[in-house]
């Protein structure tokens, strides 16, 4: 009986001591990946400037910047969900952060349109672009639908893992918005 005791004490002593394996894994590779993605086109812009700031030109700066608005007030509402203690507050809030993610990938989708950005682009900016954006929006959609699933039925551990990586979209949209639009 004492062992069985000690062993279910261990994830929560864990979980409280700095998350899940899990949460970190996914945590550092997706700034990893976007890392890497963004290093690529700092250095595709140093070797064709011409190119990049042809191709910023082109682009919108209003719905971005919404959309950086929205992600922050998605990331307030999932920071909210990860503080409730009662599951029906819980699951308003993440429905908040979710409807904000599905707010923000349908205003890329206009973005795009507005841009008459296409896939079939043959220069490195709109390639580099719309992977890392792309990217990223579909991030933000798994996310939404993540967020919406663990809404149904949330519990300690899906809500701080979800919250945990609905902060780090946020935080790579954070990245990713002054090195295309701003810089």
């Amino acid at each position: 009986m004492t062992h069985t005791l000690a062993l279910e004490s261990k994830p929560a002593a864990a979980d409280a001591a700095g998350g899940n394996l899990l949460t970190w894994i996914l945590a550092w590779s997706e700034l990893t990946a976007f890392g890497a993605l963004l290093l690529a086109f700092v250095v595709a812009s140093l070797l064709d400037p011409a190119a990049f700031t042809s191709g910023r030109a082109n682009l919108h700066t209003l719905l971005p910047l919404t959309n950086t608005l929205i992600l922050l007030c998605s990331g307030w509402a999932a920071a909210k969900a990860a503080t409730q203690l009662i599951q029906q507050r819980q699951s308003l809030w993440l429905v908040a952060a979710a409807a904000g993610g599905l707010l923000f990938f349908s205003l890329k989708l206009l973005e795009y349109r507005a841009e008459g950005v296409s896939l079939l682009a043959e220069d490195a900016f709109t390639q580099l672009y719309l992977l890392i954006t792309g990217f990223h929006a579909l991030h933000v959609l798994f996310g939404s639908l993540v967020l919406g699933i663990v809404a149904l039925r949330p519990n300690r551990e899906n809500v701080h893992l979800i919250t945990t990586l609905w902060h780090v979209i946020d935080l790579v949209w954070l990245v990713v918005f002054p090195v295309i639009y701003l810089l």
